[in-house]
């Protein structure tokens, strides 16, 4: 069984966590064990994500940028990386964002999170405001195939 990590932000209006939630869906759907943490909730650093096979990462657009638990889960990671690179790079992974109308995170969460060494799987799954039906299933249809990269 592979285990999946989903490290997202949410707060306010839960847009992202509802996103969030259906990646894990899709994972567990194909016999994943999943772990969803929030970095609004708690910080997250690599010496705990060594124990995964694959990754989905997420965050609501602030100001045109990721949420500032997500960055610094990417700072904590290439530092770490610099030092020990056992079991930090290699790993799928999956990125998905919410925004309410700007939608200009995509371009800096793709390129911040490249650098984590992994396979990106799928397309970015982006939603504004309220995640559409559509956009979920997207998430979904996220999981699963992230699932399946870990296999």
């Amino acid at each position: 069984m592979s285990c999946v990590l989903v490290l997202y932000h949410s707060q306010e209006h839960g847009n992202t966590e509802q996103m969030a939630r259906e990646v894990a869906e899709g994972a567990r759907a194909e016999g994943a064990d999943v772990t969803l943490v929030n970095t609004n909730v708690q910080r997250f650093g690599p010496d705990q994500y060594r124990r995964f096979d694959a990754a989905a990462f997420g965050t609501p657009d602030y100001f045109g940028y990721i949420a500032g638990g997500l960055k610094t889960f990417a700072d904590d990671w290439y530092i770490a990386k610099g030092s020990d690179r056992a079991g930090l790079e290699g790993k799928p992974y999956a990125l998905f964002y919410s925004h309410g109308g700007g939608g200009k995170v995509r371009d800096p969460f793709e390129k911040l999170f490249k650098y984590i060494g992994g396979t990106k799987v799928g397309e970015t799954v982006e939603s504004s405001g309220k995640p559409s039906t559509a956009a979920l299933g997207a998430c979904r249809e996220l999981g699963t195939k992230l699932a399946d990269a870990a296999k």
